[in-house]
């Protein structure tokens, strides 16, 4: 029972990059603050973009010309806007996980039920760690291993999610089993018909979600074009400035749909 709700909630809420074409290497580091983009290199920072204007390389002003400017600033304001768009993805997927766990159990145990409510409680939750986490305003980190913070990313967000959903079933196990027992009864003790008409609720979950989902694929789709352009607008600053003709911190492979 808990693994088959904790595969609910994962699958609500990766929904989307599980059709991704877009692989995202990262081979440095990248901070990102309301008034500066840093980027680094075993955490040793390279250069730095500050208040879209000026450019540090090696902690060093360098002059720049007219389209060096227009270069630097848009690269600029073109990581910050970044991070809205990696917030707005993870918060349509908490929401559409938590609409998820009400119709799986109010649909088991009828509207207001306590499992729905305390799963309803802990996943908010963890998108207000969401919400908190990703803004130029706090600032943030990631490198090649990932967020700064892996309590908001990472292994420790799946065990979250996991850990809420057994939290909540042990709680309620006595009223998911009266639940499942009036279940059965209404079925007339038939224990295919049971099974049957759980696994048409389980595709009808999985009808919804998957049409509720897309939008959050299009996100996703959208976050790889903006990250694409980013790749491209680093090959132009290394190829205006000596300094970072080695850098690389940010590749994107796989198909560019927008191209196809």
């Amino acid at each position: 029972m808990k693994l088959f709700l904790s595969t609910i909630l994962l699958a609500t809420a990766c929904n989307a990059s599980a059709h991704s074409d877009c692989d995202v290497e990262l081979e440095g580091g990248v901070r990102v603050e309301q008034h500066m983009v840093e980027f680094s290199k075993d955490k040793r920072v390279i250069y730095r973009i500050e208040n879209d204007q000026t450019l540090f390389i090696n902690n060093e002003i360098v002059t720049l010309n007219n389209d060096q400017q227009a270069l630097v600033s848009q690269y600029s304001t073109d990581v910050k806007a970044i991070v809205p768009q990696v917030k707005g993805i993870a918060v349509s997927a908490i929401d559409l996980a938590i609409d998820g766990v009400n119709m799986a159990f109010n649909e088991l145990l009828g509207e207001g039920n306590d499992v729905s409510s305390e799963l309803t409680e802990q996943l908010s939750s963890i998108r207000n760690d969401i919400e908190h986490k990703f803004s130029t305003e706090q600032g943030f980190y990631i490198d090649e291993d990932g967020f700064a913070g892996d309590e908001v990313f990472g292994e420790e967000f799946e065990h979250k999610i996991e850990n809420a959903v057994e939290q909540a079933v042990e709680k309620s196990l006595g009223s998911l089993m009266i639940a499942l027992g009036k279940e059965m009864l209404f079925s007339g003790g038939d224990a295919d018909a049971f099974e049957a008409r759980m696994e048409a609720f389980g595709e009808k979950i999985e009808t919804d979600m998957e049409l509720r989902g897309e939008q959050i694929e299009q996100q996703g789709e959208a976050l790889c074009q903006a990250i694409r352009q980013l790749d491209q607008l680093e090959e132009q600053l290394k190829a205006e400035f000596e300094a970072l003709e080695k850098v690389n911190t940010i590749s994107v492979s796989g198909h560019d749909r927008h191209n196809i």
